[in-house]
């Protein structure tokens, strides 16, 4: 047999706890047998004494009627009858008297004189035998011994000794034939839960994101199963978002390349003259085209950790004024008010140009998409340990399932907030991106003059000395 099959995961479950059990149980008959084999040892020869004292009172009696030890001594079928009739075992004359009797204990049994010597017993039993004194009016007369029962017991005692022995391996094979049966079955079922997360696991390295378990119970391999169903939607959702994000920034790429490309052959075949307005139209599509591969290596910094920040305690009033008064004119241009509703001491440890960023951002994204006339509202508040901006503009809005997916990368709704008006659908994302990199949030909502309502929340920079 190959090692390798030794590593087996039910083969492992069923050796650890067949072998543990096994081992109990061996431990428990051994401990078992030999309590009970030491405890009847005891109370047989507890049994013994109770006897040997109604025999040591017969002794007495006889001495005093025979003055002595001499006749009893010299008859020793008397001797062996007084036992039996002591211990109330059956005389030789009744059926089986001369037979081996069960618990006899006269052939141990010795009778000592005053001076203790031996008068009756065999010899070679005198150096193990426990003496008991004879009272006969008060002076001791002699000495009953006896052999106690040790280890080995006679007849009866060790037949009934025997069977306990038998029954007592019977029910530890029973319970080893247990062990073994439970044993297997728990190996079964835990493998076979972990088998299907293997399997399930082998399915999502080979890149099919929609292997399932089913979890069974509320145990810890039914939570990893959630687990895993988890892992395997995220990732499923991650593959498909990867999948978009190439489609669509080859989208993005293509149609500036394509209107580059028209162009050029259009003034390649002569179609357009080669003139001002011609090379005019090349560099809008080429600052397009780059303002997008901008915007994309952004993110990807951002996503990589690597987008820089040079942070140091800047007033956010200031830094809006700033975005919304290089922009101001286009904004009048567009049939646009802006009104501006800020707050001071609104200081937060940040970059200003990443700040002026997401401003140019948002303000861009309002520019594009808000009708004429319509109205752009920029405030800035306290509140608590935060410093909030609100920005907001007017019709058209946005429907409130696609609100939540506006920071998205590349996400634009198609309706009247469209690519119309010439963003990439990345605008958001990167304000998202830098927001939260400064610790701050963004979130949209509808706004209550019509259009779209974005708030972004700052930690507040209350002076205290960075670590």
């Amino acid at each position: 047999m190959e090692l390798g099959r030794f590593d087996r995961l039910p083969l492992k479950l069923f050796l650890a706890i067949a072998g543990a059990i096994g081992a109990l149980t061996f431990v428990t008959y051994l401990v078992f047998t030999w309590s009970f084999e030491r405890g009847f040892v005891q109370y047989v020869n507890r049994a013994d004494e109770a006897r040997l004292e109604l025999m040591s009172d017969r002794l007495a009696d006889a001495y005093a009627q025979e003055g002595g030890w001499a006749r009893l001594v010299a008859d020793a079928d008397r001797w062996q009858a007084m036992a039996r009739d002591a211990l109330g075992l059956p005389s030789s004359a009744e059926p089986g008297g001369r037979r081996e009797l069960p618990l006899t204990i006269d052939p141990r049994l010795l009778l000592f004189d005053a001076s203790r010597g031996v008068l009756i017993g065999r010899p070679e039993l005198v150096a193990q035998a426990v003496l008991k004194p004879i009272d006969s009016g008060g002076q001791i007369v002699g000495y009953l011994g006896y052999v106690p029962r040790l280890e080995r017991l006679q007849s009866l005692e060790r037949v009934f000794l025997k069977r306990q022995h038998q029954a007592f391996a019977a029910v530890a094979l029973g319970m080893l034939l247990a062990a073994l049966v439970l044993a297997a079955g728990l190996a079964y079922w835990l493998s076979r839960r972990v088998r299907a997360l293997v399997h399930a696991t082998n399915a999502l390295i080979r890149g099919d994101y929609t292997a399932r378990l089913a979890p069974r119970g509320h145990d810890e391999l039914a939570q990893l199963a959630g687990d895993f169903n988890t892992l395997a939607a995220t990732l499923a959702a991650a593959q498909k978002a990867r999948r978009e994000w190439i489609a669509d920034i080859a989208h993005e790429l293509r149609t500036p390349l394509a209107v580059l490309r028209g162009e050029i052959e259009s003034l390649q075949d002569g179609v357009r003259p080669l003139n001002q307005e011609g090379v005019a139209s090349l560099a809008h599509e080429t600052a397009r085209l780059t303002r997008l591969v901008d915007d994309l290596h952004t993110l990807s910094l951002s996503d990589l950790g690597a987008l820089s920040y040079h942070r140091e305690p800047v007033d956010l009033a200031e830094v809006l004024r700033d975005a919304v008064a290089s922009q101001r004119r286009e904004a009048e241009a567009r049939g646009l008010t802006l009104t501006l509703d800020l707050e001071d001491d609104t200081l937060v440890l940040a970059d200003a140009t990443r700040l002026a960023q997401v401003f140019a951002n948002l303000m861009q994204n309002s520019l594009r998409y808000t009708d004429a006339p319509g109205r752009i509202a920029v405030a800035l508040r306290r509140q608590g340990d935060r410093v909030v901006v609100e920005w907001q503009d007017s019709a058209p809005g946005v429907a409130v399932e696609d609100l939540s997916r506006l920071t998205e990368r590349l996400y634009r709704v198609e309706a009247s907030r469209s690519r119309a008006g010439g963003g990439s659908g990345l605008g958001l994302a990167i304000a998202r991106a830098i927001v939260e990199g400064h610790g701050g949030t963004l979130t949209a909502s509808a706004s209550p003059l019509g259009g779209l309502a974005i708030r972004l929340a700052f930690p507040r920079w209350s002076g205290a000395v960075r670590g």
